[in-house]
């Protein structure tokens, strides 16, 4: 695992044999390599992975209204309505840093956070977990983006927000963070 001063989640013992673990690059974003994997059959083969710091995705709702940031993802090459989200430091809980990325990207202090889930992504081919928490009683404050960060907040009714979180420009956190949130009665 990388010491990059972010959140990594630990990996279990393996239930197959790892006869070889290889970092093949790092980039200062993520880490990639591959485990030479001892399966079933006693054949070996190579699982590639990519490592991702933790990850958290904020529903935030403010009167009847979820809380989007809207930005361009240059690795899909689209401007996509999505929830907040940001990298959990480490040492850092996933309520702690939803409420501080909700503050630095759309200017919305949480005066509850609630943590709906956590759960691995992708895991066919990345190491990364991704926490979904709910945020309310929000307060305007001062926003502090990252230098890198060309956000613009949006608000979205609450009956609206499925059907923006399945438009053609959207991504996977935003489908799950809403789906978790109506799915447990909190829109």
């Amino acid at each position: 695992m990388t010491d990059d001063g972010r959140r990594h989640e630990p990996l279990p013992d393996p239930e197959w044999p790892v006869d070889e673990s290889a970092t093949e690059y790092e980039t200062g974003w993520y880490t990639g390599g591959y485990d030479l994997v001892e399966q079933p059959n006693g054949s070996t083969k190579r699982y590639y992975w990519a490592e991702l710091a933790t990850a958290v995705v904020v529903v935030a709702v403010e009167d009847d209204s979820l809380v989007f940031v809207e930005q361009y993802r240059p690795t899909v090459r689209e401007t996509q309505l999505e929830l907040p989200a940001g990298i959990v430091e480490a040492g850092e809980s996933f309520t702690t840093a939803a409420a501080r990325e909700l503050r630095e990207e759309t200017g919305f202090e949480a005066g509850s956070v609630a943590l709906l889930e956590d759960f691995w992504c992708s895991t066919g081919v990345l190491r990364h977990r991704r926490g979904l928490v709910f945020a309310t009683d929000l307060t305007p404050v001062e926003r502090d983006l990252d230098e890198n960060e060309f956000l613009s907040v949006h608000s979205v009714p609450v009956s609206e927000a499925l059907d923006v979180a399945r438009s053609e420009a959207m991504n996977d956190a935003t489908l799950e963070g809403v789906l978790l949130a109506r799915e447990e009665g909190l829109l």
